[in-house]
């Protein structure tokens, strides 16, 4: 049986779609309220009911990518193998979560520098990664270097380059867990060798 609730979480969560469908098809100029209702199969009312303004609705886009970004950090904390390998076993992220991150950094470069909340959110979402690779890798050169190679990893393929052999990124992947390993306190090892 549908709810209020569910129901008015299909309709917001569709509208979020819409939007990113929008601005991954045809650029952020294409975002209006009325393209996001039409695509979204609402009305502008219901729309608005949601977001009372595209600023809202903008930001909405933003917080749905902070929100599975800290849902995604929570998985990493309680991840077998721990946080960095699985940050860098989910550095190339499934097509959706592309057009998600995507449709965010359209939206903060067509901004011409207006929507510094969203900019901070999206700086929130990385300082989280950082300090959990930090939590567990006490070389902060090591540390950074993960950070780096899965934030290269995983915006290159948000913006549709080449991605390299997967096997070339295991590799890497192995590489630096072993370095992690190598590197960490005696009670820690262990916690990052490489699967076999």
């Amino acid at each position: 049986m549908t709810t209020a609730k569910t129901a008015k979480t299909g309709a917001r969560e569709r509208i979020l779609h819409a939007l990113q469908r929008i601005i991954v098809d045809k650029g952020p100029s294409a975002v209006t309220l009325e393209a996001v209702a039409a695509q979204a199969g609402v009305s502008k009312g219901g729309l608005l009911y949601h977001f009372p303004s595209k600023e809202a609705l903008l930001d909405g886009l933003v917080q749905r990518l902070a929100e599975e970004s800290s849902d995604e950090v929570a998985r990493a904390r309680s991840a077998e193998g721990g946080a960095v390998r699985f940050y860098l076993e989910t550095s190339v992220p499934g097509s959706e979560e592309a057009e998600l991150y995507w449709g965010v950094l359209a939206v903060l470069r067509a901004s011409d520098g207006t929507r510094t909340g969203a900019a901070a959110r999206l700086g929130e979402i990385f300082d989280k990664w950082t300090s959990l690779i930090r939590e567990e890798v006490d070389d902060p050169v090591l540390a950074e270097t993960i950070r780096l190679v899965s934030d290269g990893l995983y915006l290159s393929a948000v913006a549709g380059l080449p991605q390299p052999d997967p096997a070339l990124i295991a590799q890497v992947r192995d590489r630096l867990l072993a370095q992690v390993a190598a590197a960490a306190p005696e009670h820690r090892r262990g916690e990052h060798t490489p699967l076999e």
